[in-house]
């Protein structure tokens, strides 16, 4: 077992992410981290499935990152929603967005959210949340003022449920609500405690 670690003495985390939204989930944990960009290429492979991409893509970006800076543990994340089998990432244009939500409109979509950690001693630890929102049937102006409104072209699924997103779901229904905005946090601290490190 795992001898925990005071968070005053561990060495501080990094997360394998510029994502704003993942830097202010885990910072609810009140652990000491820095940021850093794992540069790591997102495209996914021929007949990946979602959850597989977020698995491996979370798995890519704390490894990447550990590799540049041995000893720290570092925290990887990648979301992935789908929907009617189809993957569906950060739209990043407007066009892009409608055509999402019109997929989305009247349809369940999950998503799916992976996280690794990279413990100091180089041992890999991983977890999976997957979270399925019910959208309404949302009509073309609907979805159009939405997308004027809150543009969410850095979210899977241009959805934002901490957002004005909530008003386009029947219901979502989780394990964890902090993991559709980017970082399922109860899955952070279980792995955390696992490797050894003491939350809170």
């Amino acid at each position: 077992m795992a001898v925990p670690i005071p968070i005053a003495a561990a060495t501080p985390l990094l997360l394998a992410s510029t994502s704003r939204y993942r830097a202010e989930l885990l910072a609810r944990l009140r652990i000491p981290f820095a940021a850093e960009s794992p540069r790591v290429e997102e495209t996914a492979l021929d007949g990946e499935l979602p959850a597989a991409l977020a698995q491996r893509l979370a798995l890519a970006k704390a490894v990447a990152v550990a590799q540049r800076n041995p000893g720290r543990w570092v925290l990887g994340s990648d979301q992935v929603a789908a929907c009617n089998e189809q993957t569906l990432g950060k739209p990043g244009s407007r066009a892009a967005a409608i055509a999402q939500l019109r997929l989305q409109s009247g349809n369940a979509v999950q998503f799916h959210t992976a996280i690794t950690l990279v413990a100091g001693d180089g041992t890999i630890h991983n977890a999976m949340d997957t979270t399925t929102a019910r959208f309404r049937r949302l009509s073309a102006g609907e979805i159009e003022r939405y997308v004027d409104a809150e543009p969410a072209y850095d979210c899977a699924g241009s959805f934002k449920c901490e957002g004005l997103g909530i008003a386009l779901c029947e219901s979502i229904e989780t394990r964890d609500p902090t993991a559709l905005v980017g970082l399922p946090l109860i899955a952070v601290r279980d792995l955390l405690a696992a490797a050894g490190y003491a939350v809170p």
